[in-house]
């Protein structure tokens, strides 16, 4: 057991608490299978850093929540050192949403009873908002890598529709396998193809302008 730092007396260095965050996660991987996910997780994997409860509510305030937000943040950060290894810009875009989210479904797939546990935590409806900011947070990552630079609706509708293929696909990778996710993925990564296809040269601020200049003829109406 690692000795914890006294928390109550003085400020551990900065870097302590990205450390031991993994620490924690590591243990709790391997402890899921049998345990679950849950606050008993959380307390046997602090106890075995040495954490005691005061310095376990510090680290991790919200217990499994943010055992599992740590764990989907571990496999974007490793998902995008595997993509780093073959540039984005050599791949169509078909091709580059295709090996993101490959990748990413991939990552998640190294310890897949804990990952099992984590998803069936994550899928309790008071986790929803969670689920939803993760989900978010990944998609915009799977697209910046992939040269997204969109800043206006293309930004928003781009991530909202990658977070609408990843839940189902991850489950479907867990639960079902590789083969009935890939092909999930696939006729997925058609549907974002058209849309784009659709919208492109689509004036979708039109509505804002008209309603703009609408409010600004009635505030200002013009004189005869």
């Amino acid at each position: 057991m690692t000795d914890a730092p006294h928390l109550s007396n003085e400020a551990p260095a900065p870097d302590w608490a990205d450390r031991m965050e993994q620490a924690v996660l590591d243990a709790a991987i391997q402890r899921a299978p049998a345990l679950g996910w849950n606050g008993r997780l959380v307390r046997e994997a602090c106890e075995a850093n040495g954490l005691s409860r005061g310095d376990e509510e510090l680290l991790l305030p919200n217990g499994a929540r943010d055992l599992a937000a740590l764990l989907s943040r571990r496999h974007d950060a490793r998902a995008l050192e595997s993509l780093a290894e073959t540039p984005a810009a050599m791949l169509k875009m078909r091709e580059r949403i295709a090996r993101a989210l490959e990748t990413r479904l991939e990552v998640a797939m190294a310890h897949p009873e804990a990952e099992k546990r984590a998803a069936g935590f994550m899928a309790l409806p008071t986790n929803a908002d969670l689920v939803l900011s993760l989900t978010w947070a990944t998609a915009d990552r799977l697209w910046r890598w992939a040269g997204d630079t969109a800043t206006d609706w293309n930004h928003y509708s781009k991530r909202t529709i990658l977070s609408g293929i990843l839940i189902p696909a991850l489950t479907m990778r867990w639960f079902d396998g590789r083969d009935a996710a890939e092909a999930f993925v696939a006729a997925r990564i058609e549907n974002v193809m058209a849309f784009e296809k659709w919208k492109a040269g689509k004036d979708f601020d039109a509505p804002v302008r008209k309603v703009t200049e609408m409010l600004s003829r009635l505030r200002y109406p013009q004189r005869s």
